[in-house]
């Protein structure tokens, strides 16, 4: 049986870069999200025991990652503030075609309602499946399938309808 330290370490080192990945994608920043995978592994440290099965582990820490995420959310108190959408102005340089369409489509998940975007991302960027989104989010299998066939179709949906124009992004 490996000692806790060695078992720790190779968590770290397996999972740190899915973690980070997930959080930066739930905070949008890049800060924010190793604040929150440095916060995950010192939890996971102090629970280490609990973790019976290893091939659950990628699983275990993302449930701690997200209740990690919503931890910040109760300690903390945003000041409001009204603005025009109008005035917004997007400061990011596009400049390649691949860049122009990763930034379309990450606006068009971030548009999607939460309960289609949140297994999507799990998904695709975590790499889990039905089954391992359905138990993450606390959720039937089945209505997890439901949500991923739909978030596709809005997004399918979005593309026929005002694709990504080469060379300018109207986001």
């Amino acid at each position: 049986m490996m000692t806790k330290q060695v078992r720790y370490e190779a968590l770290v080192k397996a999972l740190h870069g899915d973690l980070y990945r997930y959080a930066y994608w739930l905070t949008h920043d890049k800060q924010v999200a190793e604040d929150l995978v440095q916060e995950t592994f010192l939890r996971a440290w102090r629970a280490l025991d609990s973790l019976k099965d290893e091939k659950a582990a990628k699983s275990w820490l993302i449930t701690i990652l997200r209740r990690e995420n919503a931890r910040r959310f109760e300690r903390k108190r945003f000041d409001m503030s009204e603005y025009e959408e109008a005035t917004i102005t997007d400061t990011k340089s596009v400049t390649t075609e691949q860049e122009l369409e990763n930034h379309w489509l990450r606006d068009k998940i971030a548009q999607l309602p939460p309960e289609y975007a949140e297994p999507l991302v799990l998904q695709v960027l975590g790499g889990f499946s039905g089954e391992d989104i359905a138990s993450l989010l606390d959720l039937n299998k089945n209505t997890v399938m439901t949500r991923l066939f739909r978030a596709r179709n809005q997004l399918k949906e979005a593309l026929e309808t005002e694709p990504v124009k080469r060379g300018v992004y109207n986001g």
